[in-house]
């Protein structure tokens, strides 16, 4: 495809409309409307609702958008290669809230020292979620947690991470579900791994939770947790950091519940200096 156009058409997309795209790219008003126009025939398609004095992405708009910035990213980086440049451009990460809190900030810091002209974004979420965007192309890769089920993703190992089941202060030691005498589970929403680990090792006694309490950070679940609101599985390096260890009871868990490897994940064939130099980083 035209990539002049593709980038005429994302300015467009993002300024809300021809003048001002127009005078951002330092083209006339009338260069930039006939090249969407050429490019709307092209596609069959239309790209843009009026609403207002504001033009709107249609829904074939908001598809084409994702894959021009990916073409015109990956042509800088075709550039870039050729060139013998260092890496530029966006990286969009997603990862795990436990990750980004205790694992990332170190290795982002020194990715961001040798590799400046790389602009990082990073979002979180559960594990399920994350893994759907990498496919749908929204990230170019995340940091997840095993299991999980995802065609079309290559993985490899990023960090280890110890589980531990924390329960209130005076609980007595937890080495099977059935001492368990709160069923209370708090947790992130379904699609968190950790959860699903939980829940299987309480399923292995025949035990199922009364109920499950959603929380969408680990330092209200941990709080919870210690105010007597229920059981909870974090891994230890989040506990530590939350400073709240003391306030609680932390129970081991069997080496099969505990060990959980957190995954580097990218749709199968994906490639990207930026993305290349942070996985050398981690190594």
């Amino acid at each position: 495809m035209d990539l002049v156009a593709l980038r005429i058409f994302k300015a467009v997309a993002e300024q809300g409309g021809i003048l001002r795209a127009a005078s951002t790219l330092h083209r006339v008003q009338s260069n930039v409307t006939t090249r969407v126009q050429r490019l709307e025939a092209r596609l069959g398609t239309k790209l843009f609702n009026r609403e207002g004095r504001r033009l709107v992405l249609t829904a074939e708009g908001k598809v084409l958008l994702g894959y021009a910035e990916r073409l015109l990213q990956l042509s800088g980086e075709a550039q870039a290669a050729v060139q013998g440049r260092v890496p530029q451009g966006a990286l969009k990460l997603g990862a795990l809230e436990s990750t980004a809190a205790t694992r990332l900030p170190p290795v982002l810091a020194r990715f961001h020292k040798a590799h400046p002209a790389v602009r990082l974004e990073l979002a979180t979420g559960t594990t399920a979620a994350l893994a759907a965007r990498v496919l749908r192309g929204e990230l170019d890769a995340a940091f997840i947690a095993e299991p999980f089920s995802a065609r079309n993703l290559e993985a490899e190992p990023a960090f280890a991470e110890e589980l531990v089941l924390i329960t209130p202060k005076g609980h007595p030691r937890v080495t099977t579900p059935k001492d368990l005498r709160e069923a209370t589970i708090l947790a992130f929403a379904s699609g968190c791994a950790y959860r699903r680990r939980l829940e299987a090792w309480l399923g292995r006694s025949s035990m199922v939770a009364e109920r499950v309490m959603e929380y969408g950070s680990y330092h209200a679940t941990i709080a919870c947790a210690a105010a007597g609101g229920g059981i909870a599985m974090v891994p230890r390096s989040v506990l530590r950091a939350s400073g709240m260890e003391a306030q609680l009871a932390v129970h081991p868990l069997p080496a099969k519940i505990a060990n959980a490897r957190t995954l580097l994940v990218r749709r199968r064939g994906y490639q990207s200096s930026a993305l290349d130099a942070l996985r050398k980083e981690l190594r």
